[in-house]
């Protein structure tokens, strides 16, 4: 290994430890996630500018989505509330279990009294506001970059003609492109494999949906494959979307689709195993080291990148080749 070579080894290194420390894994998400749309979409269509033409419609549409969701979802509560609380709490008399509310009113009453006893938990308005803005202006710094970089990747793209061929700095900056390009395509391995196993677990969760006629089927079937693209996190988030309006059906009903979500997910187990490990060849308890590390460091952002890092690492370790130790004489 030459001494470029380690020196681009190290500029990564120290890229991804500012990204953990600065709390910077929101871009470099954007970034990979927007250059590996475009390159996919590039496979399609191949040409860059109607690549990047369906990029922008595909994340305004997106973007318009989820504040659609969103807006509806919170007009919906109070009927979602009233509708599943009734036999929420007809279930829990039944069982002389006691429950601290009996209606929507109530049962808003006692959310607002659990924020007001964690409030030292909570930062105050403006801050809040401050942190949602500086992640939204960073998202699309990383979506610029990813951009810039699909039309031109080229790290030295103003060599002058005096400029040698064989330059130190040509030389480093082709050394350093091929450490990023690498850690690109961990990231398309691993998230071809997440986009496999969405799909199954979209599948089969839309066959569950639709057979219990499940409202807003086709939205929540959306969802399931959007957050299914986040590991944990992702269908946390929509197994309790379904589990909430299972419940404007009956209790009975709400039982039933967690039972069915748990047991998607012990197949999911197995799907991880033989997808994700297929893939990155990683052990599942060294993937969950780097998952609890990397929420540690950036929270859900940090779980998404975490097996990609660790692919990344098993990846360039596997090409080092090590010198047997020369006998002593």
């Amino acid at each position: 290994m030459t001494t470029l070579t380690r020196i681009s080894y190290g500029i990564l290194a120290l890229t991804l430890f500012l990204v953990g420390a600065l709390q910077l894994g929101v871009p470099l998400l954007a970034l990979l996630l927007s250059y590996f749309v475009l390159r996919k979409l590039l496979l399609m269509v191949r040409s860059k500018w109607i690549a990047l033409g369906l990029f922008i419609l595909f994340l305004a549409a997106f973007t318009y989505a989820g504040i659609h969701f969103a807006r509806v979802a919170i007009t919906a509560l109070p009927d979602v509330a009233e509708n599943s609380i009734p036999s929420a709490s007809a279930w829990a008399q039944a069982r002389q279990i006691e429950l601290p509310f009996t209606d929507f009113d109530s049962l808003r009453s006692v959310v607002i009294d659990t924020l007001k006893e964690q409030a030292h938990y909570l930062q105050n308005v403006a801050q809040f506001a401050r942190a949602i803005t500086t992640t939204v202006v960073f998202a699309l710094i990383g979506i610029v970059i990813a951009v810039s970089l699909f039309f031109n990747s080229r790290i030295d793209s103003y060599a002058s003609p005096d400029q040698a061929r064989d330059s130190l700095y040509s030389v480093l900056t082709t050394e350093i492109a091929g450490r990023f390009r690498d850690l690109y395509r961990s990231f398309a391995t691993v998230m071809g494999a997440q986009i496999t196993i969405s799909l199954i677990n979209t599948l089969l969760t839309s066959i569950f949906v639709l057979a219990i006629r499940l409202p807003n089927g086709p939205v929540v079937i959306v969802i399931t494959f959007l957050c299914g693209l986040l590991p944990i996190v992702g269908n946390l988030f929509s197994n309790a979307i379904i589990v909430c309006l299972a419940f404007t059906i009956s209790l009975k009903m709400a039982i039933v689709s967690l039972i069915f979500l748990i047991a998607i997910h012990k197949l999911e187990y197995l799907l991880n195993s033989k997808i994700i490990g297929g893939r990155i060849r990683n052990p599942a308890w060294l993937t969950l080291i780097a998952l609890i590390l990397g929420e540690r460091l950036m929270g859900i952002p940090g779980m998404i990148l975490a097996p990609v890092v660790l692919n990344y690492v098993r990846m360039e370790l596997s090409r080092i080749p090590v010198r047997p130790a020369l006998p002593n004489r």
